[in-house]
């Protein structure tokens, strides 16, 4: 091997680490995938769906009402949930309603059948929403491990691992989540 085979192979070689590299930064840092397990989030997402994240957004905007998430939950698990309550809010359910400081707001993403039983912040031993956390539901409240339950409760921003975007599995599924 001549010295020009030399440095055309480590030529080529460092165009793979690059690329390695450069697809290891996407995949940690930018994007994921996620997989719905269970049934909480029906009829928006289902059972083996496969979701892509966008890891990125949260740290350059701030996180919305509506928005799904994915987050970390007891030290290997991980759930998608529904952002409904924000830092510095009084939330409650009343009459399967949401009122949040006291409006009525409305959640156009839940079927007209979906009942939420009464709750309020003040179950979990707070009088408004904390400063960097967030109070997350399922879209299936009656079959949801979310922040109603005291084992759940309040989700931490640095625990949302970030929001999902677009649904690529099944195959005739495919779409942008909302």
């Amino acid at each position: 091997m001549d010295w020009l085979e030399i440095k055309e192979f480590i030529k080529d070689t460092l165009k793979y680490i690059i690329i390695i590299i450069v697809i290891l930064i996407v995949a940690i840092y930018i994007i994921g995938l996620q997989q719905v397990v269970g049934s909480s989030m029906s009829p928006n997402l289902k059972s083996n769906d496969i979701l892509i994240l966008d890891k990125i957004s949260y740290r350059l905007k701030d996180i919305k009402r509506g928005d799904i998430v994915s987050l970390y939950y007891a030290d290997s698990k991980y759930l998608i949930k529904r952002v409904i309550g924000l830092p510095g809010e009084y939330l409650e359910f009343k009459d399967n309603n949401l009122y949040i400081d006291g409006n009525l707001i409305k959640e156009d993403y839940l079927n007209d059948d979906v009942v939420t039983d009464d709750f309020s912040i003040s179950e979990l031993g707070y009088d408004k929403i904390p400063s960097d956390m967030y109070l997350v539901l399922g879209d299936n409240r009656s079959d949801s491990l979310d922040s109603r339950d005291p084992k759940v409760g309040l989700i931490k921003r640095k625990d949302i691992i970030g929001k999902v975007r677009f649904r690529i599995w099944p195959l005739n599924k495919i779409k942008i989540v909302k």
